[in-house]
């Protein structure tokens, strides 16, 4: 038996994103008293479907893998998320501009992280951009464009310069009230990564957490083989021109296919540039090829909002990371690092 994953996150749209396509065989090797199968469930989680498949002795040990991943990533949600009113990171928005919070040795060193990547990409990628969320909605409910003097208001409020970590005392502060930090451009990856390393510490040899387009890979198919992710022919093709070998690696897509507004016929995407508190144009699809998922999925949404000539520039200079990026006239580019000509 054959099984795909696809990652992206609209696969009824193949011709308009990246499609990677990551195989396995669920082959059952004897020899050596040797056996194992591919075993995969589907959940909503954190907002969203994640897949999870691992390579277990068994069915039955295979879902109590699946289901101890699962546990993990409800913990990583229950910690990060800035929509239950009682984790840490509420707790640190309800004290923005009134005093530091302390918080567990894993979500500061996450928001750690967060505040490099934002060094690293000049800003583009924020955690403080959920101030934003006071003017810019897409759930439906907007009723007119936000005026220029909203955004700049709402602007003071969207600086990661402005949130104080405290490492001798383990605390977060945002300086500003009003201030709110959010991950949900980084999240998916930070729990695919902690599930990833709770099944790694359990000795599941090989899997893949699929998180709707944030996914990581370890170890081999049952048949020794790698993992590969397929780029299609076209833009407009399911067809696969090239294999990529992915070895204990990730990848995150940002496309324009999720919630959007629409104001006198203009598409107006949720990725919003921090620095201008203005949804950001000019790219279809952003996939980042990483180590962590984390990190891809970051990176992913930073160059969607940095555009492709600055995306890729990055890339390349900061090396670690490779990126896919289909723009808006359907044409492909890659960094430096990846090893085939998409165009072909």
């Amino acid at each position: 038996m054959e099984t795909s994953v696809t990652y992206g996150t609209n696969t009824s749209k193949l011709g308009r994103t990246i499609l990677l396509l990551l195989f396995f065989h669920a082959v059952i090797l004897v020899g050596q008293q040797r056996k194992e199968v591919a075993v995969d469930q589907s959940f909503e989680l954190m907002g969203t479907n994640f897949k999870i498949t691992v390579i277990a002795p068994n069915q039955e040990i295979g879902y109590i893998y699946i289901n101890e991943a699962v546990a993990e990533i409800k913990r990583v949600e229950e910690l990060i998320s800035s929509w239950n009113p009682k984790s840490q990171t509420s707790l640190i928005n309800k004290n923005a501009g009134i005093k530091p919070v302390p918080v567990d040795f894993e979500l500061f060193s996450l928001i750690e992280r967060a505040k490099h990547i934002s060094e690293i990409t000049d800003g583009a990628f924020d955690i403080s951009y959920a101030a934003m969320d006071a003017i810019w909605q897409f759930n439906g409910t907007m009723q007119y464009m936000p005026t220029a003097n909203e955004i700049h208001d709402m602007l003071a409020k969207v600086d990661y310069k402005k949130i104080i970590l405290d490492g001798n005392q383990q605390t977060v502060f945002l300086q500003e009230k009003g201030m709110k930090i959010a991950f949900g451009a980084i999240g998916k990856g930070f729990a695919i990564d902690k599930a990833k390393a709770l099944l790694q510490s359990k000795q599941v040899s090989a899997g893949a957490i699929n998180a709707n387009g944030d996914v990581s890979t370890w170890g081999s198919k049952i048949n020794g083989d790698k993992w590969y992710i397929g780029i299609p022919k076209s833009v407009n093709t399911a067809k696969i021109s090239h294999w990529m070998p992915i070895v204990e690696s990730s990848a995150a897509t940002t496309n324009d296919s999720g919630k959007h507004v629409m104001f006198e016929g203009k598409k107006y995407m949720h990725v919003l540039d921090p620095r201008s508190g203005q949804p950001a144009s000019g790219i279809k699809s952003v996939s980042v090829f990483a180590k962590s998922a984390e990190y891809c999925d970051a990176l992913a949404t930073a160059i969607f909002v940095l555009g492709r000539d600055r995306g890729i520039a990055l890339i390349n200079l900061i090396g670690a990371a490779e990126v896919l990026i289909l723009d808006t006239d359907n044409k492909l580019y890659k960094s430096n690092g990846i090893p085939v000509n998409i165009n072909e």
